[in-house]
């Protein structure tokens, strides 16, 4: 029997023909439908190679219990939540395995409102998935699949009226976009045009032949990095294969890291519309010190994007995001958005008419460093208290994990809901001090009898 897939609290993935077959992801998604109301369900892809296996198959399985569906084809995951709201769909289905390698696929689900479902829907989804048994309906029942006429003009005009247009045609940037065969390309390319952008086009068709690591990292993006000084671009614009994440390099083809992306828009938001800002716990405190320089309430959530919109709703936020390169602006859509990313950074250039690396300088400086530690799920809490007694001069915060914080760095340590292991995240306003909190924070936990811990810088 093939392993089970990883579940979070919004959707699956798995390797294909392993632990995410035909037949999970036939229960998973009508175990979907059967806690939503009635009504049409929106289907999308990122363009890996299993995806359309994946879509024929969930679109068959939807419509044989009944459920109407619009077939959206390959599309951006924040363009998937734009489309049910335009649909009035009862929900939406991305099949998506985010930035995991290419033997992965995964489901994210939406609910009516766009978003990527809260966790107590996803533990009902979990409940009817665990339980089992399908629900076929007759042949006079089997509902209907039709074609979306226009997947992303929606999502286009949304993000277009978040900056001004005309200032930003009018500086007539030269910028690359590397969509590396994912999702991004189709509205990518659009938005550029609509901005007046000259755009050199890396990985545009979206097959899942990624021409590097999917993750938008800095290693990962070194051949891309390269490519800037001879385009003569401004900026480089990196996605993840389902778009919903975005990297930035600059002018000088230096990479800036996820972390900036959020902090450059949310230091632009600021700059001319006051509200609360929402981040998640793992996030760079860049975005806690502009919402603060510019006297406006900062809150920060658990990990993992349908809290972060949880939190953006509850406070009625004007930004918010996470740090891995996701920002979420409400005006489009509760769901992280590289394309929020593009049009903001570029209205910041075209608003303050410095180059990408000056903006990224004029911001609050640190150094992230991350760490896992393997250790059983039931020592877990151990390992908190241990940590909390080991640092007594921190803040604590047990809101995800344990987060310490001091006034110039912080710490957090969080189990994984799936496997045996704790993930390790530091702060600090160097490098080598982010690294030192990590391995303080290892050898605590390597003392409880655990094994040594494994370096994820």
């Amino acid at each position: 029997m093939s392993a089970e897939p990883i579940i979070s609290v919004s959707g699956l993935r798995g390797v294909v023909g392993e632990s995410l077959t035909p037949l999970v992801a036939t229960r998973y998604v009508c175990a979907f439908a059967s806690t939503i109301e009635p009504g049409p369900i929106v289907v999308t892809r990122d363009g890996r190679g299993s995806g359309r296996m994946l879509a024929d198959t969930i679109r068959g399985a939807l419509a044989a219990v009944g459920r109407e569906v619009i077939d959206a084809d390959v599309a951006a995951t924040p363009t998937a939540g734009v489309l049910v709201r335009e649909h009035a769909a009862a929900g939406g289905i991305q099949i998506s395995a985010s930035h995991n390698p290419a033997p992965y696929n995964g489901i994210k689900l939406f609910g009516r409102d766009g978003r990527v479902i809260p966790a107590a829907t996803g533990e009902q989804v979990l409940a009817r998935y665990q339980a089992g048994g399908l629900a076929w309906v007759g042949y006079e029942r089997v509902a209907p699949v039709r074609v979306a006429p226009d997947v992303i003009g929606a999502h286009c005009e949304r993000v277009l009226a978040t900056v001004d247009v005309r200032r930003i045609r009018r500086q007539r940037f030269t910028v690359l976009l590397d969509a590396n065969h994912g999702a991004g390309s189709g509205l990518g390319m659009r938005l550029l045009d609509d901005l007046g952008c000259r755009v050199t086009l890396l990985g545009g068709v979206p097959d899942g032949r990624f021409d590097h690591p999917p993750e938008p990292t800095t290693e990962n993006l070194a051949g891309v990095a390269q490519r800037i000084r001879p385009a003569e671009a401004a900026v480089g614009f990196c996605q993840d294969p389902d778009a919903d994440r975005l990297a930035l390099i600059d002018q000088r083809g230096r990479c800036l890291g996820e972390e900036f992306t959020l902090a450059l828009c949310v230091a632009h938001v600021l700059s001319w519309r006051r509200g609360p800002i929402v981040t998640n716990c793992s996030t760079s405190r860049m975005s806690e010190d502009l919402a603060r320089a510019h006297g406006v309430p900062f809150f920060r959530s658990r990990v993992g994007e349908a809290h972060v919109a949880d939190m953006m709703i509850e406070t009625q936020a004007v930004f918010g995001g996470e740090g891995n390169g996701g920002p979420i602006d409400p005006r489009v859509g509760y769901v992280r958005d590289s394309f929020v990313g593009i049009a903001l950074v570029l209205d910041a250039l075209a608003a303050s008419g410095k180059p990408l690396n000056e903006l990224a300088a004029s911001l609050p400086q640190y150094a992230i460093h991350k760490a896992a530690a393997t250790l059983p799920l039931d020592q877990v809490g151990r390992a908190l208290e241990a940590l909390q007694d080991h640092f007594p001069d921190a803040v604590a915060d047990r809101l995800d994990g344990l987060r310490l914080d001091w006034p110039n760095r912080w710490l957090l340590v969080r189990g994984s809901n799936t496997e045996p292991m704790v993930r390790i995240v530091a702060e600090a306003g160097t490098a080598a001090e982010a690294k030192q909190l990590c391995d303080q924070a290892a050898a605590v936990i390597e003392a409880l009898g655990g094994p040594p811990s494994e370096d994820r810088a």
